[in-house]
C-alpha cells in the first residue's frame, strides 16, 4: 500500500542524497516539466516507494544492487495522464476493467462520478465502486454523486440520494468532491438540496463538480457560478469555455465516444489568447470500443494538439491542471520529488505513442500492453438481476393513441444531433389508423419508449425520434439509459421492440438488436444492468456488433448507441423522454406528444 509523502519523506531525502538505493531509477530521458513549460534533455529520475524521490542530471548515486535501472533512450518522460471527469459505467465495464483497458494508454489517474450506479442501487452502488476503485493499482478518485434522480418531478430513478446520503459519503476515504451538479436551475433559484449539498462539500474543502447544460449566458449562468460549482464540461463554444474560466471556473473541453468539444473550445486559447491554466481534458464517455481500438486520455490529448495547442500546454491539461483543481497537486499531475512515481515513456509528443507506462513506480504496461496482471472486482448479488418489467411485454404497449378519428396527427418529435449530447424539439405529421399514430421511415420518424425496469410497474411511456435513419423492421433496447436507467427501447417495428425489451429482461440487462424477429447483437450487462464484469476487450468485441447491427438496420450516425443512450437525460435540452412523459427541457414541462 503506497505510504503517504510525510511518512515517506526521510526515505525520498536518503535515496536523494545517495545514502539509501532507489527501487527505480530511469535514466538518459526528457524530463516533461508541466510547472516550468520545459523540456529538459538528460533527466535520470529515482523512484523510491511508489514516489518520486529525485529528478536530475545524474541519478547514479541512487543505484544500489537491488535498484532496477531502465534507459529511456533519450525519448520523453511525461507525467501519467488524468481524466477530469468521466463515468465509468458508460464503458459498459466495471472499475477494474476499465482500468485494465485505459492503462495501456497513458492513463493512470480517473475522477469518476458513479451516478449511473447510484441511480439504480443509491449509496450501496457508490460505496462498491468507491471500494473497487481503491483496489486498484492507481489513482481513481470517486465523487459523490449531487443528482439521484437527476430531475426531481420530471423521473423517477431506481433509488434516491438526500442531502444527507451526500454528507455521508463526502466523509468516506478516497471521495474528492461532489459530482456534476446537473440540476442548474436548482442552484440559480436556491433549491434546499442542492445548496445544502454544495455547502457540505466546500465545509469539508472539497470540489464541487459542475453540468451548466444550457447555451444562455445570461443569469441563471452568473447565478450557477455563484453557487458553488467550480467546472463544467458541458460547453460547446469557444464562447461557453471563455464564459466559464472568466467566471472562475475550470472549462473542461471533453473528447468522447461520441461528444466532440475540443475543437470548438481550444480556440479559447489558440485564438482568444486565454490563459491554459483553467483549462482541462477529460472523456465524460467512453464505451468500451474506443478504449480498446482508439485510446483514451492519450486520444484527447494528441487531438487537442492536432487543433492547435502546443504539446506541453495540452499535456499540462491532462495532467497538473487537474491535480491543482481537484487539491492533489502534492500528489500527483508531474514528475517532481514526492509525488506519485505515475509517467509515461514516449518517443514522440505530438503522436504520443505509449511505450511504456508506470504507476506508483511499478511498470504497468509496455508497448500497448498491460504487463501486471489486476485482480478482478466481485460484486455481490445485490448488484446483479435490477431488471424488473412486471409483465412480458407485448407489441400494443407501444401503440400511441390519438384521441380523434383524424387520419393524421401532429406531434413533438425528439431530434438526435449527431455527436452532441443536446437533441432537437421538432415536429412532424404521421398518419393515424384506428386511433393510433403510425411511424413513418420516409420521414426517418421511428418510435422510442421508455419501459420503467426498476420497480416492476410496466409502465411504457411512449414518443417520436428521429435522426437514426433506420430503414427496416428492427428495435435496440438498452438498460443503460442516463439518469434513471430504465430501459429505452428505439424501434420501427412494435414486435421487434417488445422482443428486445422481453430479451434484456431475460439477461438482467444490457443493449440488444432486433431485426425481423431476429437477435443480431447483444451485450450482456449483468451488474445493475449497466457494466459487464468481463474483459474491455470482449466486451468491445460484442459492441462492436452491436455498432454493425445498427448499421445494417440503417443506421449510419456516428457512435449512435451513445445517442440512444442519453434520450432520457431531461437535464440537457431540448426534448427528452422520461418515465413521466416526454419532457420540455428548456422549460423544465411535461409536455403531451401530440400537439392540439
Amino acid at each position: 500500500m503506497l505510504q503517504s509523502w510525510s511518512r515517506t519523506a526521510p526515505e525520498l531525502v536518503d535515496v536523494a542524497m545517495g545514502r539509501t538505493p532507489a527501487d527505480l531509477v530511469i535514466r538518459n530521458g526528457k524530463w516533461v516539466n508541466v510547472y516550468s513549460g520545459e523540456i529538459i534533455p538528460h533527466t535520470d529520475i529515482a523512484v523510491k516507494a511508489g514516489r518520486f524521490a529525485y529528478v536530475g542530471a545524474d541519478a547514479s548515486h541512487t543505484i544500489g544492487e537491488g535498484t532496477k535501472v531502465v534507459d529511456a533512450g533519450g525519448r520523453y518522460l511525461v507525467p501519467g495522464l488524468c481524466d477530469a471527469h468521466m463515468h465509468v459505467e458508460s464503458g459498459l465495464v466495471t472499475v477494474t476493467e476499465f482500468a485494465r483497458a485505459v492503462i495501456p494508454h497513458g492513463t493512470t489517474t480517473m475522477f469518476i462520478d458513479p451516478h449511473e450506479i447510484a441511480n439504480v442501487l443509491g449509496l450501496a452502488g457508490v460505496k462498491l465502486m468507491n471500494d473497487e476503485a481503491q483496489s486498484l493499482p492507481i489513482n481513481v478518485y470517486v465523487q459523490v454523486p449531487s443528482c439521484v434522480p437527476s430531475a426531481p418531478g420530471l423521473e423517477t430513478a431506481g433509488a434516491e440520494l438526500s442531502a444527507k446520503d451526500v454528507a455521508e459519503a463526502l466523509s468516506w476515504p478516497n471521495i474528492i468532491g461532489l459530482g456534476e451538479m446537473m440540476n442548474f436551475p436548482g442552484v440559480a433559484f436556491n433549491d434546499e438540496k442542492m445548496v445544502a449539498e454544495i455547502a457540505a462539500t466546500q465545509d469539508a474543502g472539497l470540489t464541487v463538480g459542475g453540468h451548466y447544460a444550457s447555451p444562455h449566458l445570461g443569469r441563471e449562468f452568473h447565478a450557477y457560478a455563484a453557487g458553488g460549482p467550480a467546472d463544467d464540461h458541458e460547453g460547446t463554444t469557444v464562447e461557453d469555455a471563455i464564459a466559464r474560466v472568466r467566471q472562475g471556473m475550470r472549462a473542461m473541453l471533453r473528447l468522447g465516444s461520441a461528444w466532440f468539444d475540443v475543437a470548438a473550445q481550444v480556440k479559447a486559447i489558440t485564438e482568444a489568447g486565454v490563459d491554459p491554466r483553467n483549462f482541462l481534458l477529460c472523456t465524460d464517455d467512453s464505451h468500451s470500443g474506443t478504449l480498446v481500438h482508439d485510446g483514451h486520455m492519450n486520444r484527447v490529448v494528441r487531438h487537442a494538439i492536432a487543433q492547435g495547442l502546443k504539446p506541453i500546454t495540452a499535456i499540462q491539461m491532462a495532467t497538473l491542471n487537474t491535480a491543482q483543481h481537484f487539491g492533489v497537486e502534492r500528489e500527483l499531475g508531474s514528475i517532481a520529488p514526492g509525488r506519485r512515481a505515475d509517467l509515461i515513456i514516449t518517443s514522440d509528443l505530438a503522436a504520443l505513442p505509449i511505450e511504456m507506462v508506470f504507476a506508483r513506480g511499478e511498470l504497468m504496461a509496455e508497448s500497448g500492453a498491460l504487463v501486471r496482471d489486476i485482480p478482478p472486482f466481485v460484486y455481490p448479488a445485490s448488484a446483479r438481476n435490477t431488471v424488473h418489467l412486471g409483465k412480458t411485454l407485448k407489441a400494443g404497449d407501444f401503440d400511441i393513441g390519438l384521441n380523434s378519428t383524424e387520419s393524421r396527427a401532429r406531434v413533438r418529435v425528439i431530434g438526435v444531433v449527431e455527436n452532441q449530447a443536446p437533441t432537437r424539439a421538432l415536429e412532424a405529421e404521421l398518419s393515424a389508423a384506428g386511433g393510433i399514430i403510425e411511424m413513418d421511415r420516409a420521414k426517418d420518424v421511428c418510435q422510442i419508449a421508455l419501459v420503467e425496469r426498476h420497480r416492476g410497474t410496466g409502465d411504457v411511456v411512449n414518443a417520436f425520434v428521429s435522426g437514426f435513419g433506420y430503414d427496416s423492421d428492427c428495435a435496440v433496447a438498452s438498460t443503460v439509459a442516463h439518469d434513471s436507467h430504465h430501459m429505452i427501447v428505439v424501434g420501427t417495428n412494435k414486435d421487434d421492440m417488445a422482443k428486445a425489451a422481453n430479451r434484456l429482461h431475460e439477461v438482467g440487462g444490457g443493449i440488444v438488436v432486433i431485426k425481423g424477429g431476429e437477435e443480431l447483437a447483444l451485450v450482456e450487462l449483468p451488474v445493475a444492468g449497466l457494466m459487464s464484469d468481463q474483459r474491455a476487450e470482449i466486451v468491445a468485441d460484442k459492441a462492436a456488433a452491436l455498432v454493425e447491427a445498427m448499421r445494417v438496420c440503417g443506421c449510419r450516425l456516428n457512435n449512435a448507441y451513445m445517442q440512444h443512450s442519453l434520450l432520457a437525460l431531461v437535464v440537457i435540452p431540448e426534448l427528452r423522454i422520461s418515465d413521466k412523459g416526454l419532457i420540455d427541457v428548456r422549460t423544465f414541462e411535461k409536455v403531451d406528444v401530440v400537439i392540439s
